[in-house]
Formats: C-alpha cells, structure tokens, sequence
C-alpha cells in the first residue's frame, strides 16, 4: 500500500494568486531541494520527519477538512510536489480526487513540467522565481506552459525589491520577442517575509513599477499574511 510524505491537509481561503479568496483544501507534500532563501516553509525541505499517510488516510482527512466535500477544490502543495520522489504520490492522489469530483490545483515551483500529472488536474500555479529566491527562472518553461496548458495556468512571481521586478518584466520582454502568446494572468507578489511587519512601502512601490511599465502584471498579496501575520502556518 502507498504511503505518501505529507507535512498537512488542512482548509484555508486561498491567499494569493487569481484564486485568491477561494475556500479549499490544502494537501502540503513534504520534501523539497530547490532551496529558495526567502523560503517561508523550510519545515518541508526534509524528505522525512513526518508521518507517512495511506491513501485513504489523506481522502479521510480531506474529506473531513472539506466540510463533508461542500468544499469541491484541493489544492495540492508543498515541499515540491513535482519532485521525483513525490510525482508517484501526487499522480495517485489527483486521479482519485479527480474521479471523485475535485477541482485540483498545484503548486508548482517552477523549475520543471511534469506531463503525467499536469495532464491530469485542472489547473497549475506556475512560479517564475526571481533574484531575491536564489533560483534562476526560465523563461523556457513558461513557454511550455503556454503551448501545452493554455487557459490552465498562472504565473506568479514574488518581488522583493526593483532589481526583482526588472528581473521578471525582462523575461517577459524576452517571451514576447519570441512570439509567445502572453494571454495569461502572470501575478506579482510582493514579498512578505518571516518575521516582518506588513511592507506596505514594498506593496506600493510595486504597484507604481507595474503602472509606470505598463500593467502588465496583477498585483496581489498575500491575504493569509495580511490577516495572520507571516509566521503562522496552515491558514
């Protein structure tokens, strides 16, 4: 029988994103080896630590946490829950929660595309990491995104400061000299780090970038954060 590295399931409005404002259930994966800096979860960077969860034990609790299933959205995050150690869980696990009537998004870092489960869930938040992460983002992968998942997808991009900002709207520049259709939300998130106060002058100075650019991007916060502060976990 399956077992699965899982960190938490547990209901949440959903904080960022085009989705934001969405009640659904969050299945957090544990593991994870892309090491952002600025990483708010580094709980779930260890591939162990936690307990190892059946299949029916994870649908139980979702089950339970989705209110007896009046809440029909899941979404599945970590960790990294495209890591290889992980894709086998995560495919068994979306499958069954598609078969049985889930809208199911996933969290995806960004940093690869995984067919045999993007093939499968409704739809992907798809990370293009900035300077302030410590990992590259590549544009490439966006491009993939484009031509296999249209209208399935968001980009979102968390922005610490200027040079974070120019980082993601020159890889924006650099898709659109290649043609590739750019009819997709890309968010802008402006960073809320452990341990700080609300960045309000952060908030609004990328709102003016985004302006003074052209409004390419959506500007949205962190909601969760907004109303529990940057520490707490599993809201």
């Amino acid at each position: 029988m399956s077992r699965f590295l899982i960190n938490g399931i547990y209901r949440a409005t959903e904080g960022e994103g085009v989705h934001i404002g969405t009640p659904q259930v969050f299945v957090r994966f544990q593991g994870c080896t892309i090491g952002c800096v600025n990483c708010d979860s580094k709980d779930t960077w260890d591939f162990g630590g936690v307990p190892e969860l059946s299949v029916e034990e994870i649908l139980s609790t979702v089950h339970s946490e989705s209110l007896e299933g009046s809440i029909r959205r899941v979404s599945i995050t970590g960790g990294d829950p495209l890591h290889p150690q992980n894709v086998p869980a995560v495919i068994e696990l979306s499958q069954i929660l598609k078969r049985k009537g889930f809208f199911v998004n996933i969290e995806a870092a960004g940093t690869r595309i995984v067919h045999e489960i993007f093939d499968i869930i409704d739809y992907v938040s798809f990370d293009f990491k900035t300077p302030s992460t410590g990992v590259r983002g590549n544009t490439s992968l966006i491009e993939k995104m484009v031509l296999n998942y249209p209208g399935r997808f968001q980009v979102k991009s968390v922005v610490q400061d200027e040079k974070d900002f120019e980082n993601v709207l020159a890889a924006r520049k650099d898709l659109a000299a290649r043609e590739v259709n750019l009819d997709f939300p890309w968010v802008l998130t402006p960073a809320y780090n452990l341990n700080e106060e609300f960045p309000l002058s952060r908030f609004e100075n990328v709102i003016v970038w985004n302006e003074k650019c052209g409004s390419h991007f959506r500007v949205i916060g962190q909601q969760h954060k907004w109303l529990h502060g940057p520490d707490k976990k599993f809201v």
